[in-house]
């Protein structure tokens, strides 16, 4: 068997500790520089600066991210600035409004002696921001009147909300900021319904819609929403033909023509139907001159009725 030989390349036990203690001679070296340097004053360097705004949170909202730094230019000793460059142990500096809701900006030049001051010992050189901005709104309550929101419910066919839909309670009050709430008129309520076919008796739970975002409460969480639903029938009637105004020369192309009218109807007046005598109103002055056309006009159309629709709804004139 051939004999293995060993490798020449390999770093010798003594060659290896020399080379720790070389390593060990840098390191020590670069580390005593270091703390030299960081000893010395006179360095200019730039960082954000964290700061706080300060304003009564009781009065005033913020309704967008408020700036947290400030782009500044300072000196100092080494050690100082390395600490303000990692934010080590550096309070945040506090710039304080007074009315935050009156403009969205405040000009930096205003706190370079109050920063200035803050900073100490480190030296502020400028401030290479002009102005920090905001959007900081007043805090208002408002009271709005609850409405179902049309894309929340559906109603069954031939179903219909009758009467006046009652809310408990009968105004919404709501907390945020004005420029959100100056422009609601009402509040939506989504009854989350479909295919209605009864009278609705039922609490739900209020949500603030999305667009108002996470800035707005509101007062209480549940509302009571009321209304009655009745069904509407369908019928039909033959019409009795009624002539008005017609020449002894002109006539119906076919007099002998039947026209029935078809209807929905409110159940709970469907009886009064029995007593009524609908008619095809004929009105010869109303006529269509152009094709000799006269359009059918139904009567009497009480409101309880609804899609009246009259079956030919247009006749032909015939001239003599």
């Amino acid at each position: 068997m051939p004999e293995t030989k060993k490798s020449s390349k390999r770093i010798s036990p003594k060659k290896l500790s020399n080379l720790k203690v070389v390593v060990l001679c840098i390191a020590a070296a670069t580390t005593f520089w270091i703390l030299n340097a960081l000893n010395k004053d006179d360095y200019n360097t730039i960082v954000d600066f964290p700061i706080e705004l300060v304003y009564d949170k009781d009065q005033y909202v913020a309704v967008a991210s408020l700036p947290k730094t400030l782009e500044i230019e300072i000196s100092g000793n080494g050690w100082d600035l390395l600490r303000k460059y990692f934010n080590f142990n550096s309070d945040s500096y506090p710039v304080e409004l007074s009315n935050p809701a009156s403009k969205n900006y405040i000009l930096t030049a205003d706190l370079k002696r109050s920063l200035g001051e803050f900073l100490s010992p480190t030296q502020l050189n400028s401030v290479l921001q002009d102005s920090l901005t905001f959007k900081i709104d007043k805090i208002k309550t408002v009271k709005l009147n609850p409405v179902l929101d049309s894309a929340g419910f559906s109603m069954s066919k031939n179903y219909r909300a009758i009467g006046p839909v009652t809310f408990n309670p009968s105004t919404i009050t709501l907390k945020g900021p004005s420029s959100l709430l100056d422009s609601l008129k009402s509040f939506p309520v989504n009854l989350e319904e479909n295919r209605i076919n009864k009278s609705i008796d039922k609490e739900i739970a209020l949500t603030i819609p999305e667009n108002l975002g996470n800035h707005v409460t509101l007062e209480v969480e549940n509302i009571q929403v009321k209304f009655d639903v009745v069904e509407f029938l369908e019928g039909n009637k033959r019409l009795k033909i009624k002539k008005l105004n017609f020449p002894k020369s002109v006539s119906l192309q076919n007099e002998e023509v039947v026209i029935m009218i078809s209807y929905l109807v409110d159940e709970r007046k469907s009886s009064e139907l029995k007593d009524l005598e609908f008619e095809a109103i004929l009105d010869y002055y109303k006529r269509n001159k152009e094709d000799s056309t006269i359009t059918v006009q139904v009567k009497p159309m009480p409101d309880y009725l609804e899609q009246v629709v009259a079956q030919p709804e247009i006749l032909k004139l015939k001239y003599e």
